[in-house]
């Protein structure tokens, strides 16, 4: 994104540059002014579109880049959550891989990769891990 207003300043400038450097030697000024407004114009709305456009790519790689950090803080502080106040249920996994816990209503859970908890049965579980 800095390189598009890098290239759109730099455009700017050798623009301006141009302007003041030019010489009129007839009487159609208003002409050549109109001219050249047209093709700022044009450059101008390129510019634009590119700017909005690489504006877009960035805003959804970091929505998606925050989503999957806020999914894995929250799948840390879960797991951390059920270690401490629930107990492990030894020799016995998900069938996604995940430690199980028991909860103070005896009921089996793990926690999946957004940490919420998944509740399953004793006939879901692994007795080996995957």
């Amino acid at each position: 994104m800095k390189n598009i207003f890098k290239v759109a300043l730099l455009a700017t400038g050798i623009f301006a540059a141009a302007q003041t450097q030019a010489q009129t030697r007839d009487t159609t000024l208003g002409q050549k002014i109109d001219k050249g407004t047209r093709a700022v114009g044009k450059t101008a709305k390129k510019v634009g579109n590119a700017t909005a456009d690489a504006a877009k790519d960035v805003g959804q790689a970091t929505a998606t880049g925050a989503k999957k950090v806020g999914n894995k803080t929250s799948e840390l502080a879960s797991k951390g959550a059920a270690a401490v106040a629930n107990k492990r249920y030894e020799g016995h996994w998900a069938l996604t891989g995940e430690l199980v816990y028991i909860d103070e209503y005896g009921r089996f859970f793990y926690v999946d990769k957004k940490g919420h908890r998944q509740f399953i049965t004793k006939a879901q579980m692994r007795t080996t891990k995957p």
